[in-house]
């Protein structure tokens, strides 16, 4: 198993070592496949903590100066063709790198008391911005008698999605999936713990090669059975980004991917009375005049207005990203001080 087995490889004549793609990553460890087959490296410290190279993540591609009997070092992240972050939680906001380099997100809720259109409407934002293409799998079909009721939600806040109702259980709905599941394209699985993106996984390879956890009774919710993010390759050739469940996705730049998760919303803007419209008590507002004529859902703009004010922009993401890069790069040298 090498490389060419996770995906085409992309350009890299001009960039120093080796090519490999990242499958997982545990902590300041990476696992990596390369030319060698399997191997493990870490980040080569000028390249990442002096200069500003983005940190990998799982799927990305990355430029190795290839250890035989040791961890490798990782001394270049190749260009990303698409790329999935959020704002990871804490009082100092950093970007986290989720995974990259991938063709589908499979937006995963479940049938059960884990279903809830706000936080659908959160992946799909981010999903949106990430490049790739949003499909909305409603799994654990088994669990419930009529779904029509949960389609006619996902509807409002996903049009134009494609939506499908699946169960690993019972293997419903899953040939519905194989437009997607090509060989040599990546899917990443978005979805709270207890969602079912281990079944799936078991269901899609057909073997059981993930742990499943069970689910509490008292509110259905699930206990973490992926503890960090990984690339597994089915014998298909689909390769699959399994992530740990994420209830809390705070939001970074979502320039592009709210215009899509919300065309129904952005649709009215523009068409006020006043160009400086905040869409509250002026006269011919838009957006006010599509909520009263039931053309635009009020829970849609309450919706757009939060995750658009809490998002921090790109330009306040990169100051934030260069000042971050600064205090490592001061560590690093304070660090070189106490050792001669």
């Amino acid at each position: 198993m090498n490389i060419n087995d996770y995906s085409v490889v992309p350009n890299t004549q001009n960039l120093p070592g080796i090519p490999a793609r990242v499958t997982a990553v545990h902590k300041e460890r990476y696992e990596i496949v390369c030319e060698h087959g399997i191997t493990h490296a870490r980040l080569k410290t000028k390249e990442y903590f002096v200069d500003t190279q983005d940190f990998p993540t799982t799927g990305d591609f990355v430029m190795i100066n290839y250890i035989d009997n040791g961890d490798s070092q990782i001394i270049a992240t190749v260009p990303r063709r698409t790329f999935f972050s959020r704002r990871e939680p804490g009082p100092i906001p950093r970007d986290q790198a989720v995974a990259a380099n991938f063709d589908y997100v499979f937006i995963m809720q479940s049938l059960n008391m884990d279903f809830n259109p706000k936080r659908l409407e959160r992946y799909l934002t981010l999903a949106w911005q990430s490049g790739a293409t949003p499909v909305v799998l409603l799994t654990k079909a088994d669990l419930v008698e009529d779904y029509w009721e949960y389609l006619t939600q996902v509807e409002r806040v996903a049009a134009g999605v494609n939506t499908h109702v699946v169960s690993a259980h019972t293997g419903y709905g899953l040939n519905r999936l194989k437009a997607y599941l090509q060989p040599g394209k990546t899917v990443v699985f978005l979805g709270s713990s207890g969602v079912g993106k281990s079944s799936l996984v078991n269901a899609l390879a057909g073997e059981e090669i993930m742990t499943v956890n069970s689910i509490r009774k008292d509110d259905s919710k699930g206990r973490h059975t992926t503890t960090h993010r990984q690339l597994i390759r089915l014998k298909s050739g689909v390769m699959i980004i399994d992530t740990p469940g994420m209830r809390e996705l705070g939001m970074w730049d979502i320039s592009e991917g709210l215009g899509d998760a919300f065309a129904d919303v952005e649709a009215f803007l523009g068409k006020c009375r006043f160009s400086d419209c905040r869409h509250e008590s002026e006269p011919g507002c838009g957006i006010k005049a599509a909520i009263a004529s039931g053309e635009l859902d009020a829970s849609r703009w309450e919706s757009y207005q939060k995750l658009k004010a809490e998002a921090i922009d790109k330009a306040e993401m990169l100051r934030r990203k260069n000042e971050w890069h600064k205090s490592l790069r001061k560590g690093e040298k304070l660090k070189k001080k106490e050792i001669w």
